[in-house]
């Protein structure tokens, strides 16, 4: 149902308010430039600083501009389970095609909490869920006992796997059976991902390099791993430096170097990246051979 590169879209925010003009034209080139699938409303996106009233929003405007051309994965995941199933809710009715689900952050649950978490969302909205496992983020893993009982439930079809831990593909296959849709969500392991089962990668680097990740994508796809090594290659120092400074900032400042006037303004707590990490990134845009 979803495979290749699927970018977690940022958000072009100007003067304070989102730049609905600007999205619509990250979303076209998106999908002109071989994007499989779109995710608004993820981390990259910033839906942590953003009200209810605007991710619900931002989650329209993509599926709108993205107009049936590729099917979009909307984020609708709370540290509330009551706000993560509204979003649900909103998603499903903008004509989403699944939604992106963290684990409740902050709040802690133990494997209990999580299971009942999604049980109580999956009841509620019939809306297709992809489980976005980032403990880094949220300090509580899905563990894959866990996995393998939420892939039990008919609309639980996946995951977007960010533990950085490579092991878990395969464990994953074993628990939840080789069709649940497993892609990476960490753009330096995806090679590595890939070869042990996955079948794509929710990507950062993809907001930057569309279509350089969309023919990674496909080389792999396609069975060509020494071409997909020698993008890995290419594209490597760019995963890195997009992670340099707090993200999204690095990649907001990659975007208003290769797309002149993207807006890079970031929202409190979030602060511009700083000097290093600028010099990261214009070298590894240049390694890549995007400007």
């Amino acid at each position: 149902m979803f495979s290749g590169s699927i970018p977690a879209l940022v958000t072009p925010i100007r003067d304070g308010v989102i730049d609905e003009k600007a999205f619509r034209a990250l979303v076209d080139w998106q999908i002109e430039s071989g994007s499989s699938a779109l995710v608004p409303c993820g981390t990259t996106g910033e839906s942590a600083t953003m009200t209810i009233e605007e991710h619900d929003r931002v989650v329209r405007v993509c599926i709108e501009q993205a107009a049936g051309r590729v099917p979009v994965i909307a984020g609708c995941g709370s540290n509330d389970t009551a706000v993560a199933l509204h979003h649900m809710e909103s998603a499903k009715a903008a004509g989403a095609d699944a939604a992106l689900i963290v684990p409740p952050y902050y709040n802690r649950p133990n494997q209990e909490g999580v299971l009942a978490h999604f049980r109580a969302l999956a009841a509620g909205c019939d809306l297709p869920i992809m489980l976005y496992n980032v403990p880094a983020r949220t300090i509580v893993d899905i563990s894959v006992e866990t996995m393998g009982e939420l892939a039990k439930l008919p609309t639980v079809i996946g995951v977007k796997d960010a533990t950085g831990n490579a092991a878990r593909v395969s464990a994953q296959r074993e628990a939840c059976g080789k069709e649940f849709i497993q892609l990476s969500g960490n753009d330096d392991m995806a090679l590595g991902f890939m070869a042990m089962g996955g079948v794509g990668c929710i990507s950062v680097t993809a907001n930057v390099a569309p279509r350089e990740c969309a023919d990674f994508q496909d080389a792999i796809a396609e069975g060509r791993w020494d071409d997909a090594l020698t993008m890995q290659d290419r594209l490597y120092p760019l995963h890195a430096a997009l992670f340099t400074d707090a993200s999204p900032g690095p990649v907001k400042y990659a975007m208003s170097k290769i797309r002149p006037g993207f807006p890079t303004e970031l929202r409190l707590p979030m602060t511009p990246p700083s000097a290093a990490s600028r010099a990261a990134v214009d070298a590894a845009l240049a390694h890549a051979g995007i400007i």
